[in-house]
């Protein structure tokens, strides 16, 4: 079990001034039988109008109105306190119907899936299906083992692609990451996620946090920042729905701390909104995200705080 503290601050600096729309905001985890909220606490500046609903996807979405006037800067910043354990996926043992590929869904399953595994991309001369094929490799019991293609086509990902930060918005098509042999973190979940649909398996776009032990910092040293994150969950009946993050070829760990759900990446955005202004204003956008550790408390109480500077909903 760990616990840890996520300090995600966005800033958007408008070159003239605008009048904000409804933003669409994806910070609080989805608290589950493996992740306990401790506190969660969200300022806004400008001041802004705040209610709470849940999507299909089950995700918590804030969504804040802002008066008419116009202003020249926004900053979000979202304060997450939680504790998570972490469920290895060798503890979580598959269905022995479902331990081969290929397979199929239960009745009572199917219809729930079905969404999951249809493919939302063109595969132009089937690249991404020839591709995820080759991870079906092995050799006797290894050969077509479901639990193994999918480790190897996670860790194939991150041993042959070349990750390079892209801060332009969206996600680019599975095809294209091939095709340039490289990509985000959010191209590289894509990839993956179309690539287990090939192959029949239901498989969904998860966005959150990565802790990396690496960037604790003891008391007094700089911290250093990390950035939000994204990776799958593939379902595999028994052991449910299991996390594989390409970008760093690991498989159900508490290291990652996951937002928000969707059958598409455009479905699970940390942030969605929009603005009136001049045509073509320059932004400037700046991300600063912080994971850290901390110690258990001793008595954990589950709470909710609502800052000052943040409305309630009427």
């Amino acid at each position: 079990m760990r616990t840890l503290e996520i300090v995600h601050r966005t800033r958007y600096d408008y070159a003239e001034p605008v009048v904000l729309a409804d933003y669409r905001l994806m910070f609080r985890p989805r608290d589950s039988h493996d992740l306990r909220l401790l506190h969660t606490g969200l300022v806004i500046d400008p001041v802004a109008q705040v209610r709470w609903i849940h999507d299909p996807f089950g995700n918590s979405i804030a969504i804040a109105s802002f008066p008419d006037t116009p202003v020249k800067v926004l900053e979000l910043v979202s304060t997450i306190q939680l504790e998570h354990y972490g469920v290895p996926p060798d503890l979580q043992p598959i269905e022995d119907y479902a331990r081969k590929l290929p397979f199929s869904y239960l009745a009572e399953e199917a219809p729930d899936l079905v969404r999951y595994v249809e493919r939302h991309y063109p595969d132009p001369n089937a690249m991404v299906s020839n591709w995820a094929r080759q991870f079906l490799d092995g050799e006797g019991e290894a050969a077509n083992d479901t639990f193994g293609t999918l480790t190897r086509m996670c860790k194939g990902i991150q041993e042959t692609l070349n990750y390079a930060m892209r801060f332009e918005i969206g996600t680019q098509p599975p095809a294209l990451t091939l095709e340039t042999g490289g990509g985000t973190c959010r191209d590289y979940a894509l990839l993956m996620m179309e690539g287990v649909r090939s192959l029949g398996i239901a498989a969904r776009f998860v966005t959150g946090y990565l802790y990396d032990p690496v960037l604790d910092k003891a008391e007094g040293e700089q911290e250093t920042h990390a950035f939000p994150h994204a990776w799958i969950e593939v379902y595999l009946p028994g052991a449910g729905w299991i996390e594989f993050d390409p970008t760093n070829g690991i498989i159900g760990t508490e290291r990652l701390i996951r937002v928000a759900v969707g059958r598409d990446p455009e479905q699970a955005m940390p942030i969605k909104g929009s603005f009136i202004g001049p045509p073509g204003v320059a932004i400037e956008a700046t991300v600063d995200v912080y994971v850290r550790s901390m110690a258990p408390a001793s008595e954990p109480e589950a709470r909710v705080e609502m800052p000052a500077n943040v409305a309630p909903a009427g």
